[in-house]
């Protein structure tokens, strides 16, 4: 299996329709041979953790703010409104089962939970053996049964091909999990099959639900939720409409209640418009604006700047205003780094600042570019919120910015 080559440009909402059908389809089989969870969802409390890695974890990839976990609570919530249930992440970027291991005393079954979901292997085939990993996977499972907790493996989710990760390896890893789960009577959540099986249906809409390589965006994790929900109740729901969490700019108004500076990196013309937006809205906020300079500059360029800047700024609210000029070889290089500007202007784990996009139709009004369609189901999938032009509306920049910015009260 390679990574994909011909972009395909395809609505994402009919891609999380294929998604789920696709699950239905080929996955049953994986949780119905065995017995599902016991679990009581209506109003006696239920709590879940989920065990993982970066992709269970909250991190950059879907926005810095939930991931999986906090919508696969959503999730159970829209199958049975009654249920009450906690979803608790214990996700830690770079872990293995081995590390899982280690901290299944403090992070999982001192939560006391019904039931435990457990996801690692990316990991895992970069350096834990093949025979160690099942090893592994036992003792957290039998672990968990000694506290009566029930128990879902879950795969990893597909991954683009490459050198560090290739897919052969992965799948064999997958295979010891499902293995494993037949031979201790667990049910299975096959996030790999239902993610290689939208893979090879439609390369370009799979390949729009990943940050990068291997991690998944938003959108992905929505589509793991969809699937996690659906081995726990056997109902199916989607995920597509939820909205990121508000408020958007926590951070910024928290500041402006404290009358504290607002540090702001921000992109042109935005860097201009801003400063006197926020205090249009709070006439007392003091905005210090730091200008990321764009002008001649290329997408991959864009995206180092990110890389070198953000992070080590730290500052309280970044606006992203990536020009239309801001070119790109292709559809998947404009993906890779437009991708890549919005993770590297975020905090690695959990979100530290506020971050917004504003899309390219607000500075340059008039006739859309060609990759204009791709920036908002690109931002969406960071779930990170976007200040948009609607159809038809030729207000000023300064304008549609101070109208988004009245709405976030």
């Amino acid at each position: 299996m390679t990574s994909p080559t011909t972009p395909r440009r395809t609505s994402l909402n009919a891609m999380s329709e294929f998604a789920l059908l696709t699950c239905v389809l080929l996955c049953p089989a994986i949780a119905d041979d065995f017995p599902k969870p016991l679990l009581t969802l209506g109003e006696k409390p239920v709590t879940i953790v989920c065990l993982g890695d970066s992709v269970t974890g909250v991190y950059y990839h879907t926005g810095g703010r939930r991931a999986y976990p906090e919508m696969l609570e959503i999730a159970i919530k829209l199958a049975i409104p009654k249920a009450n249930v906690k979803v608790i992440n214990a996700g830690i970027s770079g872990h293995t089962t081995q590390n899982g291991l280690e901290r299944l005393d403090h992070d999982v079954l001192s939560k006391k939970p019904d039931l435990v979901m457990v996801s690692f292997g990316l990991n895992d085939m970069v350096r834990i053996p093949e025979d160690q990993f099942r090893k592994n996977l036992e003792t957290i499972v039998a672990r968990c049964r000694e506290i009566k907790a029930d128990v879902v493996l879950c795969t990893p989710n597909a991954v683009i091909n490459t050198g560090s990760r290739p897919t052969e390896k992965l799948e064999r890893y997958c295979e010891v999990i499902r293995s494993t789960a037949r031979d201790l009577k667990l049910a299975v959540c096959d996030q790999y099959r239902s993610g290689d099986a939208q893979r090879k249906q439609d390369a370009w809409a799979w390949r729009l639900t990943l940050s990068d390589e291997i991690h998944p965006n938003m959108d992905g994790h929505k589509l793991m939720a969809e699937e996690l929900c659906r081995t726990i109740t056997g109902k199916s729901v989607s995920l597509k409409n939820v909205e990121p969490p508000s408020p958007v700019l926590a951070k910024t108004l928290d500041l402006v209640k404290q009358s504290k500076p607002i540090r702001v990196l921000a992109m042109p013309p935005f860097d201009k418009l801003i400063g006197p937006a926020l205090k249009r809205q709070h006439p007392n906020a003091v905005v210090e604006v730091t200008a990321w300079t764009t002008e001649g500059k290329t997408l991959a360029q864009l995206e180092k700047d990110a890389q070198q800047t953000v992070r080590a700024m730290k500052p309280d609210l970044v606006v992203l205003a990536v020009p239309r000029s801001a070119t790109a070889d292709s559809d998947e290089q404009f993906v890779k780094s437009y991708s890549w500007v919005m993770n590297w202007s975020l905090s690695f784990g959990l979100q530290e600042w506020d971050c917004f996009v504003v899309h390219p139709s607000v500075a340059a009004a008039g006739a859309p570019a060609s990759r204009d369609e791709l920036v908002r189901p690109l931002v969406r999938a960071q779930h990170l919120s976007l200040v948009d032009r609607a159809a038809g509306d030729e207000s000023s920049a300064e304008d549609v910015l101070a109208k988004w910015l009245a709405q976030q009260k």
